[in-house]
């Protein structure tokens, strides 16, 4: 259900884009967003990287507003992979700076626009500074009904994924030690241990600057989503290619396996 009428939402596309097409009841439920390109925006302009990911944050703020417009309930952004701490120790500063700013500063606008904010991935590995910036922005808008953002920090699906088998043991290892019997390992028990457990899976994942690939992001949940795959880097994503992605998501035939 879109919030706003289409021409609001979209008022000025650019030539060979039309957002008359846009079915409201199809928009998808969850998006997720690997948002890849800020060091190349910077290399480009002969910045440095933690340029391009300052430039960066204008596209997210873009795709929250536009998302929630559209009637999307649940925007996932990769912002954090947990091997990113590969990276230079200077530019994971300015990251961890960076995310802690933002969130401050944006918090009072999303709480506004009614957008709940959670997090997934290991907290506790971050700065105090930024652990406190993403705890306050969930205490602040917890109770809020529209649309969800869900950042990925310090997240990666491998781990996500051994952490909820290893709860699986742990379980089955005091059902035996206490007499019970151990529950079957079925997929609805495998995803409660996932950080995602409250969460519908993707049903689109757009994936910025033209790489095909997930990089350890959501790899149980997005089993059946569309991908859309954009040259266009991070920092000049606007509201008209996230429309160009729900607009070939909605020309897609999802089968879920099955015929049709």
């Amino acid at each position: 259900m879109l919030h706003k009428p289409l021409d609001e939402i979209f008022p000025d596309p650019p030539a060979g884009l039309d957002a008359a097409p846009l079915d409201p009841a199809q928009v998808p439920e969850h998006v997720a967003i690997i948002m890849d390109g800020n060091g190349r925006w910077a290399k480009k302009r002969a910045l440095n990287r933690l340029s391009g990911h300052k430039a960066g944050i204008g596209a997210v703020r873009e795709a929250i507003r536009c998302a929630s417009d559209c009637g999307v309930r649940y925007l996932t952004i990769y912002s954090f992979s947990t091997e990113n701490w590969k990276r230079p120790a200077d530019e994971v500063a300015g990251l961890m700076n960076l995310f802690a700013k933002t969130m401050l500063a944006e918090v009072d606008g999303l709480d506004e626009e009614d957008v709940r904010v959670m997090t997934i991935g290991d907290l506790d590995a971050l700065p105090r500074e930024t652990r406190d910036a993403f705890d306050e922005a969930w205490e602040r808008t917890r109770g809020n009904t529209g649309m969800t953002l869900v950042v990925a920090v310090n997240y990666g699906s491998r781990a996500e994924m051994l952490a909820s088998v290893q709860r699986i043991v742990d379980q089955a290892v005091l059902a035996e030690r206490e007499g019970r019997t151990i529950a079957p390992v079925t997929e609805e028990l495998f995803e409660r241990g996932l950080d995602t457990a409250d969460i519908p899976d993707p049903d689109l994942v757009i994936r910025t600057s033209g790489e095909s690939r997930l990089s350890n992001f959501l790899l149980w949940q997005v089993a059946y989503a569309e991908f859309f795959v954009t040259p266009v880097l991070w920092p000049d994503f606007t509201r008209y290619d996230f429309l160009e992605a729900l607009l070939d998501f909605q020309s897609r035939d999802r089968r879920f396996g099955g015929v049709r």
